[in-house]
């Protein structure tokens, strides 16, 4: 039988894609923890193009996703989804998210994480956090049997049949139930929480009933009266989604980066994804075809059927993400790169199995990873190891610098690991604030981070590293696992000695952002246009493509470090062709490509002829007063700008024009945008103080401007985090010596603002630097 290829990419997520399903081959659902669940509509077969429209909206990231077929009551069937808010929402799949659902579930006391359901027997099952399943049935919306005796979170369930219901436990434990809740059996043959079930098809060669996967990485195969019948052996981590296929082999995805394809016992196929975790899978029962939704935020389905296959650039485009992946060592455990092969292994030796995954040492040192594929009979490149930790005593590469550390940091279950880089010559609060800042993170999660640092590097010194000491709040190899016991203060113990935060001496910037709806909304904008009639400032055909062209190195330059990519360069004069033609409601997309661009490409700092970015910035985002948004992230486009060596020239030249047009937005009430004007005089303050500023005349003068408007904005702010970054500018500002630090007590009177800061803000990092600032002033 053909291996399964790519058919199509699927991008809208903000977020993981935890659930998925395939109802029919016209259309595949999915849910995310961007709080949505989103209908994919097949528009061609070929090639593939899907139509994507919101289903549902959540009050918080949604975990799982299934579907109840048409009946006479409900014609196109039912969306069923439930997640954190404990609502499980049942709607047809033709209303809108604003009307109202055929019916919510209520009963559950947390995290709703698994559902299914039981055509024959009119009924939805569901499994939650709270160590319950519930049936409830179809139109009477109410919970018709509770499942009980759970010692742990219910993270599976299996609507087997209409008499017959499987659940599968933390407590490692499968029970099967009656449909009034009534326990028929107990299974205790896992070695780990138990996170998938399937029905395995009849005919199987095990002949078993039902199938079962979990953190032990196997997945094992069962008959109804708890017998087991078969193990299947080749992930490498937790598995979280089982399903078996029209052709009765089984479908499994997991920890391990891959879904995986079984044949009676064997392994038959490895596809391998560029993300951390393959959260779910599921199957179309009409063609075979599967889709996966994964932590990269995307929804892949693949297909055996040439007709259905991607077209050859989106395949070649899977396949470069795969090779150009980073794999976290504690994915693959220790490593001797020295008894590593080399390249020639690769063309020397097959391998024995399907999946089968081999470490070679390269050339300049680093450790590529390579999967055997059974079909191609060839070693397929999957990605590079990167060290979790600087526990070698080497330094680790991220985002083009060296660091003692770079841990690998999952904030919540479920969530994308974060990449959290460190060095031992760093005050671990002003890394935990970068952290913070560069994943958009709420700042309470400050004292956490700091002191996750400071216990994962205990003992280790400059030029020195060593394994962490102490506990890990966050599981096992400097991460949470989801399922795992993990240690996590509710109150963060602060350290007895807090670092010093002052001075700041690196630049802060905001460059998260999810560029397909930058480029689908530049899209609408750009057809409403034409349809108005304005076809003379809209874009043709070929500066759309431009644009697009350039989001891969944009996402690339944005994770590494700026580059001078010509597909930058070229998107820069149409998206000035926007901000100058486009009418101020449409400048919004091209004001957030700006802001990418400023922190990705020099380019954007030094054009070809006049007018500057700041020009055109300075029009296009401040013209319209009412336009918060346009103004805020015209500020984080300056802030991004000091990125770049060019684009500090830029700012440094133009810091009159800039400052003239901040200024004017101190009073705003839009929390973001006093975080932008905060985080711009800031990097202002860093500029300042560095070795080629600190005794310039200039920067004397400009460092009084801004401590004017730094003691305003400390005064009036309401946001902690605007008040927070404000201080250490202003703390910053201080260093450049007595005339400031005078200038902040007699004229300015800084230590008025100080003490309203006190009051407003209790923070213990707002009281640590006003303490600092004071020990500047000698007040």
């Amino acid at each position: 039988m053909s291996e399964y290829k790519l058919s199509a990419s699927l991008q809208e997520h903000e977020d993981d894609v935890r659930g998925v399903m395939f109802p029919q081959s016209s259309f595949v659902l999915s849910a995310s923890r961007d709080a949505t669940v989103r209908l994919w509509k097949l528009l061609s077969p070929n090639p593939p193009k899907y139509d994507c429209s919101v289903s549902s909206h959540s009050q918080s990231f949604v975990n799982a996703v299934t579907y109840f077929p048409p009946t006479s009551d409900y014609p196109d069937g039912l969306i069923i989804s439930g997640g954190k808010d404990t609502i499980i929402d049942v709607r047809q799949p033709g209303k809108s998210p604003d009307e109202n659902a055929e019916g919510l579930l209520l009963g559950h006391a947390h995290n709703v994480c698994a559902l299914d359901v039981c055509v024959e027997g009119g009924f939805i099952v569901s499994g939650s956090w709270d160590g319950t399943a519930r049936i409830w049935r179809i139109g009477k919306w109410e919970c018709e049997a509770l499942l009980e005796g759970h010692g742990g979170s219910v993270w599976t369930v299996l609507a087997y049949d209409k008499k017959i219901i499987i659940s599968g436990c933390a407590d490692k434990v499968i029970r099967i139930f009656d449909p009034r809740g009534k326990l028929y059996r107990e299974i205790k043959g896992s070695a780990d929480v138990v996170r998938a079930l399937c029905r395995v098809p009849f005919g199987h060669p095990s002949g078993a009933d039902f199938a079962s996967a979990g953190n032990d990485a196997i997945i094992r195969l069962w008959k109804l009266d708890g017998q087991q019948v078969g193990e299947l052996h080749g992930h490498e981590s937790f598995i979280y989604s089982l399903v078996s296929l029209p052709t009765r082999e089984l479908v499994s995805s997991g920890e391990d980066r891959t879904v995986r394809i079984w044949k009676g016992n064997e392994c038959v196929q490895t596809i391998t994804h560029p993300a951390i975790s393959v959260w779910g899978v599921a199957a179309c029962s009409e063609n075979g075809d599967i889709v996966s939704g994964a932590s990269d935020r995307i929804v892949r389905i693949f297909t055996r059927d040439k007709g259905r296959e991607a077209q050859p650039e989106i395949a070649k485009a899977f396949k470069d993400s795969i090779k150009s992946s980073s794999i976290p060592q504690q994915q693959v455990g220790s490593i001797n790169k020295e008894k590593l092969p080399g390249p020639e292994f690769l063309q020397q030796k097959s391998g024995t199995k399907e999946g089968q995954v081999q470490m070679i040492q390269e050339p300049d040192g680093s450790v590529s990873a390579h999967q055997w594929s059974r079909s191609a009979q060839s070693w397929m490149n999957v990605g590079s190891v990167v060290d979790a930790v600087g526990s070698s005593g080497k330094k680790t590469s991220y985002a083009g610098k060296d660091y003692d550390y770079v841990f690998e940091v999952d904030i919540e279950d479920g969530k994308p690991p974060l990449k959290l880089p460190y060095n031992l010559s760093q005050n671990p609060y002003e890394a935990a604030t970068k952290f913070i800042q560069d994943n958009e993170l709420p700042m309470t999660y400050l004292n956490q981070v700091a002191n996750f640092i400071t216990t994962n590097t205990q003992g280790a010194t400059i030029s020195q590293s060593q394994e962490a000491a102490g506990a890990d709040p966050w599981g096992t190899g400097a991460r949470y696992r989801p399922g795992e016991t993990a240690s996590v203060p509710s109150q963060p113990q602060i350290p007895t000695s807090r670092p010093k935060v002052l001075p700041q001496t690196t630049y802060l910037s905001i460059k998260t952002a999810n560029l397909r709806t930058i480029l689908k909304k530049i899209s609408e904008f750009n057809e409403q246009l034409s349809q108005e009639g304005s076809r003379d400032i809209a874009l043709d055909k070929q500066q759309l493509l431009t644009l697009e062209s350039a989001s891969t190195p944009l996402e690339t330059a944005l994770s590494s470090k700026p580059s001078t990519d010509t597909a930058l360069s070229s998107a820069i004069p149409i998206v000035n062709h926007i901000l100058t033609a486009w009418p101020p409601g449409f400048r919004l997309p091209a004001l957030d490509l700006v802001r990418l661009l400023a922190a990705a490409t020099p380019a954007l700092s030094s054009p070809s002829q006049p007018p500057n970015t700041i020009s055109i910035v300075a029009t296009a985002g401040f013209e319209d007063k009412d336009r918060d948004n346009n103004i805020m992230l015209s500020i984080r486009a300056f802030g991004n700008l000091f990125e770049t060596s060019e684009g500090r020239t830029l700012v440094d030249e133009e810091f009159h024009q800039i400052h003239a047009l901040v200024r004017s937005c101190l009073s705003s009430s839009n929390r973001n945008t006093t975080i932008a004007i905060a985080t711009l005089y800031l990097n202002y303050a860093v500029l300042f103080t560095s070795a080629s500023h600190k005794d310039l005349p200039s920067s004397i003068d400009r460092s009084l401007l801004l401590l004017d408007d730094l003691t305003s904005l400390i005064d009036s702010a309401a946001d902690s985090e605007a008040v927070y970054r404000a201080l250490v500018a202003v703390g910053t500002l201080l260093d450049i010596g007595e005339e400031i630090q005078m200038a902040a007590r007699e004229v300015y009177e800084l230590e008025s603002a100080l003490g309203k800061a006190e009051k407003k803000v209790k923070e213990p990092r707002v009281k640590g630097v006003i303490g600092e600032i004071r020990e500047r002033l000698k007040c």
